[in-house]
């Protein structure tokens, strides 16, 4: 008999794991909260009853702590760095830097679950290059981040802006596309980079990236000058023959 419920109280207790889990009494989830360089970042949380006490933690290691019977107290390089709130719990950090990133969490017997946050530190995005080059009748347009820049870079996505009457296709890479030689030239391109909290956007002519007539006649005469030159020093010699 005993064996036999074994199986039905393994399945009633997950049912109430996952009730608890839909009604977010439990939560092992940590939420990725992004904040730039040198700004200020506040963690969010929630209570189902004042609080009396709190912690804030970053790993193992305290950011902040309180009670109801002593004052708000900071640790580490987080001194004059953070404020509590202690009505709702709320942790802010000021002035970012990247040594800030690291998982952090609060510890009250207020909170239900003890939340858990995923700091990603970022820093702003620098302007994009554009540049194009013209290839078997198409122009190649490619987007570039030309200063050094190491901040999740997995993080940064590339999109393209094009008028209604050109015609954007898909390069190999998400920083390059490619445009019909026979579209609008009159029109611009715009490339946008951007991750969770920046966005930067750069445009190019597409009459740029093509040779104009008087650029191809130029070539051309360059082509036919040397030919001219030789020409007449031929005759010069051949005339000034005795």
């Amino acid at each position: 008999m005993a064996a036999g419920s074994a199986p039905g109280w393994a399945v009633g207790a997950l049912g109430v794991v996952c009730l608890l889990l839909r009604l977010d009494f439990i939560s092992c989830d940590s939420q990725v909260i992004y904040g730039a360089v040198n700004k200020n970042v506040t963690l969010y949380t929630s209570s189902f009853k004042p609080f009396k006490e709190i912690v804030w933690k970053r790993g193992k290691d305290k950011v902040v702590e309180w009670d109801d019977q002593s004052e708000v107290r900071a640790f580490l390089s987080f001194k004059d760095r953070v404020h509590l709130d202690t009505v709702s719990g709320n942790l802010t950090i000021f002035k970012l830097t990247r040594s800030d990133e690291d998982e952090y969490g609060i510890e009250s017997p207020s909170v239900r679950n003890n939340s858990k946050f995923t700091l990603k530190v970022i820093e702003s995005l620098p302007l994009p290059t554009l540049s194009c080059a013209l290839t078997d009748g198409n122009i190649t347009l490619q987007c570039v981040i030309l200063e050094a820049y190491d901040t999740h870079v997995e993080l940064i996505q590339y999109s393209w802006d094009c008028p209604s009457t050109i015609q954007c296709q898909s390069g190999s890479k998400p920083s390059e596309a490619y445009v019909t030689k026979e579209g609008d030239l009159s029109q611009e391109i715009q490339c946008i980079i951007s991750n969770p909290l920046f966005r930067r956007t750069t445009s190019i002519l597409l009459s740029t990236c093509v040779p104009s007539d008087n650029t191809r006649h130029r070539f051309v005469l360059l082509a036919i000058l040397p030919a001219l030159i030789c020409g007449l020093l031929f005759i010069k010699c051949f005339l000034g023959r005795p």
